[in-house]
């Protein structure tokens, strides 16, 4: 194996993975993605797909729904930009201490909640979110409510491509961080945990202490998503915190298909692009990306449940080619 291979094992992609990630690189270089408000989608795709990383981490191997998942990633983002705003602390380093308070909101919000089974745990998490909106709506004097926080950008700068290349290293590093978690020991517990509790616990496997674990690992990342979000558009607001912003992210990680953390990444760049496409052209009817959210995500679960990814391994990933094969699988990963 040489050392591209290694790289490649290491950081859990393959060439094809490469490709893209490349592709995506020089995208706004390339007409007519070059035009400002196009960049503006791309980092919005980048955001979701990113959020859908951190989503599929817990959704799809401790099958547990965050229904609160955005109201943790306004945390960051609010603490982020309360402190950038109210004590003068750089967002260089708010944004971590953002992330720092998402996960110990996420392991608090674990302990309450992630002994329960079911549908359970996903109605507490959706109630923790509640109340955080609720908090930034009413705690006008610290957040404004929803007059809106202005906060300071990352970059002193009107150009949208450093937010671009940021929120890109972002989604990647959601990526590695997330896969090269399931790919370990811990990662193993987390799919015994999804696929069979009882059965993970006879074999001597805590579902308490590693549903905790990737909760608050999923709420950390989520929180630094946020930190970038509130620099990078430059307001806050409560309704970051919204379930439907949880619910667009939840529809990205499910079509691109459960469980494979990569799906989601690759399908937020063209769905949301269409979404902007839509709601821009039809402004007149507020709301109909949710609808059509909705409708896809039906589909889907009806006709097809392992979503883009299931339709890529069955379809398109193991062909005879050799050369295409290693392009597509790598010399001993699969993306």
């Amino acid at each position: 194996m040489n050392a591209f291979d290694k790289l490649l094992r290491q950081l859990n992609l393959t060439p094809a993975g490469v490709l893209g990630l490349a592709v995506l690189a020089v995208l706004p270089f390339i007409p007519p993605f070059n035009q400002e408000y196009l960049i503006r989608w791309l980092i919005a795709a980048a955001l979701i797909a990113a959020g859908a990383i951190a989503f599929d981490f817990t959704a799809g191997f401790i099958n547990i729904v965050n229904f609160g998942f955005y109201a943790i990633l306004g945390l960051g983002g609010y603490t982020s930009a309360i402190l950038s705003v109210n004590v003068g602390l750089t967002p260089w380093i708010g944004v971590f201490i953002g992330a720092a308070a998402a996960g110990v909101l996420g392991f608090l919000t674990g302990l309450l909640t992630l002994r329960l089974r079911g549908i359970f745990a996903a109605v507490m998490a959706w109630f923790v979110g509640l109340a955080l909106m609720g908090l930034a709506t009413k705690m006008v004097w610290l957040t404004r409510g929803p007059l809106g926080l202005r906060t300071p950008r990352l970059f002193d700068t009107a150009s949208n491509i450093p937010y671009y290349y940021l929120i890109l290293l972002l989604m990647l590093v959601t990526y590695i961080i997330c896969s090269r978690v399931v790919a370990s020991k811990v990662g193993i517990a987390f799919k015994a945990i999804g696929q069979n509790m009882d059965a993970a616990k006879t074999s001597g496997i805590n579902p308490t202490y590693y549903r905790i674990i990737n909760f608050t690992l999923s709420c950390t990342l989520a929180g630094l998503l946020g930190g970038f979000y509130a620099h990078y558009y430059g307001i806050l607001t409560p309704d970051i915190m919204h379930t439907s912003k949880t619910v667009e992210v939840l529809a990205v990680a499910y079509i691109g298909g459960r469980g494979s953390l990569w799906g989601g990444a690759a399908i937020a760049f063209p769905f949301i692009l269409a979404m902007e496409l839509v709601r821009s052209g039809l402004s007149n009817l507020p709301g109909l990306n949710l609808i059509l959210y909705g409708l896809l995500l039906i589909l889907v679960m009806i006709y097809y449940p392992g979503g883009f990814a299931k339709f890529f391994d069955a379809y398109i990933r193991h062909p005879k080619n050799r050369a295409l094969n290693y392009f597509l699988n790598g010399a001993s990963v699969r993306t």
